[in-house]
């Protein structure tokens, strides 16, 4: 169907649609690279690339020869610089919602690594504040902590919390499978309803679940039970059965925007 003309150039709808698709493409992919290190990488792709440009352009010979030439492996090159990113991208594409409700896809293995060393830290009476990032972002968060970016393990994040270590202060930021900081500071709830006993790191929960769609998870230090926070809401004293189901429920396949969550205080 076309839908207007300019001079010699017809656009029909299916172009509208190409371009729009197109420039969807690379807005993701510049918000999954933005505050990575492939970000100077891409400006030096697309510095070579517009040097290859201007030299065909100038009918430069041997500028044109040599690029020409080296072409071949920029592709390698290129998977070889970009692995983790790339990685990072086939991960969010394989969990993102489109794929979930087609294609049943194992639980992902955030819920067992978190699961199991928020278990094993409440049996030790370790406190703990773990972030789970999901649609909004929390580089402003990020920014506030010590930037690991270092994939996820249970072993890692007991040995972030353990105490008196110097990470151990504060939350961890993980976001696609990623612990990308930790000692994050995060903003704290100003609700009026906050129960009396919660401590410093159940008001966080709640306060950066109160401004995003994170999900929080809390032990307490003092008494070792385990909290989850979503949506500005509380839910205390819960087994790690419990925890397991719920996780699953907002991050296995055919996630939920929130779990059944009983026993709710709310902020």
């Amino acid at each position: 169907m076309t839908l207007f003309h300019i001079n010699f150039m017809t656009i029909t709808l299916w172009d509208v649609i190409d371009v729009l698709l197109v420039a969807y493409i690379f807005y993701r992919l510049m918000h999954i690279l933005r505050g990575t290190r492939a970000v100077p990488m891409v400006m030096g792709l697309l510095l070579l690339f517009m040097l290859s440009f201007f030299a065909q352009l100038l009918q430069l010979g041997t500028l044109s020869y040599l690029i020409e030439n080296v072409g071949a492996i920029w592709l390698i090159a290129f998977v070889i610089l970009f692995q983790p990113e790339l990685r990072r991208i086939l991960i969010i594409l394989g969990q993102s919602r489109i794929v979930r409700y087609f294609v049943k896809v194992e639980e992902p293995q955030v819920v067992d690594e978190v699961c199991t060393a928020i278990e094993r830290m409440s049996r030790k009476g370790i406190g703990a504040l773990v972030v789970l990032a999901r649609e909004v972002g929390l580089k402003a968060i990020v920014e506030t902590g010590v930037k690991l970016e270092a994939e996820l393990s249970a072993p890692l994040l007991e040995t972030i919390f353990f105490p008196n270590t110097p990470l151990h202060d504060g939350a961890v930021i993980i976001q696609d499978g990623v612990i990308e900081a930790a000692s994050c500071l995060l903003p704290l709830s100003q609700g009026s309803r906050i129960e009396p006993g919660l401590g410093t790191r159940h008001r966080a929960a709640m306060g950066i679940t109160e401004e995003s769609d994170a999900v929080v998870v809390v032990v307490s230090e003092e008494t070792s039970i385990i909290s989850l926070a979503v949506g500005g809401r509380l839910v205390r004293n819960i087994d790690a059965a419990a925890l397991r189901q719920h996780l699953s429920s907002l991050f296995g396949p055919r996630g939920s925007a929130e779990p059944v969550m009983p026993q709710v205080a709310t902020a």
